[in-house]
């Protein structure tokens, strides 16, 4: 049975711009010269009852335009699509929330909107703010909460609503690891219940876990749609190789050093690593020459772009003096600053 379908479906936005300051002036004759842009171009795909899709890609590739259209924020320019059975999304951080209002008021307001009856978001309220934190910033308005704590409402009544289809933007990218875990356990659980989930990430270690399928969209089409493993595997070359730097590249360009080796473990050998606890990186080079006042450093980016941690042997006093041969280097983190995931490591010497 077909949940979700896309049939040739399109999205066209105009470019307009007005007033004469020079940035709008830019942007008119910018328009003048394109006029539209198209966030989706002819896709399609179907997602069957109890089925999990991952949809990835870089930014402005289409993906949240395909969620939007699904959630009914927006409307294609072509093509059609088909839904069966409850639909619930949470596609924006503060989509369905009044900004004057308390917290416990925007969870009636949005629940309603999700189509949930009042009786039944009494009935769940005391679970749907247990489940998000928020704890006692409740009864305050909701234009005082950061990011964090709206998406984690936001998330709360999403999940309660029991949908048969549940469409997710980034719900991961914020709240600390212990939300994000929570999370994770009830799309499972969803999961369990042969829920249909739609779920949009930049985590794809958690694209990978939990769904079954992945689109990889880029400028707006559908490059590649199989299993999840196969999809991301294609998005990382992609990524990769639009980056097109290794540690052989930098050795040909007469580097004076060459990275031989890179290893994450525990302090403790009966431990493996985790977040929020202890972890050594051991960077391994060779040097062909002295390098005054060296500074290396261990870059850990999520494979958008995005810089979530760095090591480095920087101190107050500046770099060391690194001489030719073979050695290694232990970088101590007294706390793994990153959730599981699939990240890229980009090691330097400056």
């Amino acid at each position: 049975v077909i949940d979700l379908k896309f049939d040739g479906v399109s999205k066209k936005y105009k470019i307009r711009t007005n007033g004469d300051s020079p940035k709008r002036w830019y942007a008119r004759r910018f328009a003048k010269r394109s006029g539209q842009m198209w966030a989706l171009r002819d896709v399609s795909f179907r997602v069957n009852e109890g089925e999990a899709l991952g949809i990835v890609g870089h930014n402005g590739a289409g993906k949240t335009t395909i969620l939007k259209i699904l959630a009914g924020i927006t409307t294609p320019t072509t093509g059609e699509i088909t839904i069966r059975g409850r639909l619930a999304a949470l596609v924006e951080v503060s989509s369905g929330f009044h900004p004057e209002l308390t917290g416990i008021e925007n969870v009636y307001l949005h629940g309603a909107m999700l189509g949930m009856r009042r009786s039944e978001i009494r009935k769940k309220l005391e679970s749907i703010i247990e489940f998000s934190g928020v704890g006692r910033y409740i009864e305050v308005p909701v234009k005082r909460y950061s990011s964090g704590m709206y998406v984690r409402l936001g998330f709360a009544i999403a999940a309660h609503l029991d949908p048969d289809i549940l469409l997710l933007d980034e719900v991961l990218a914020v709240g600390d690891a212990a939300f994000q875990a929570k999370c994770l356990e009830r799309i499972a659980e969803l999961r369990k219940q042969n829920r249909t989930i739609v779920f949009i990430s930049h985590d794809l270690a958690a694209v990978h876990r939990l769904c079954d399928r992945a689109l990889l969209l880029s400028h707006g089409s559908i490059l590649s749609d199989g299993p999840a493993r196969q999809v991301i595997d294609e998005y990382q070359q992609l990524t990769f190789a639009d980056q097109g730097i290794n540690a052989d590249q930098d050795g040909e360009r007469g580097s004076p050093a060459q990275f031989t080796g890179i290893s994450f473990s525990s302090p403790d050998p009966l431990e493996t690593i985790r977040t929020g606890y202890p972890m050594v990186a051991r960077l391994s080079y060779k040097a062909s020459k002295d390098v005054p006042d060296a500074v290396f450093r261990v870059s850990i980016y999520w494979p958008s772009g995005y810089l979530c941690a760095q090591l480095t042997t920087e101190t107050t006093s500046g770099g060391f003096m690194l001489e030719p041969g073979s050695g290694v280097i232990d970088f101590q983190c007294p706390m793994v600053p990153v959730v599981p995931g699939l990240y890229r490591i980009d090691l330097t010497l400056e």
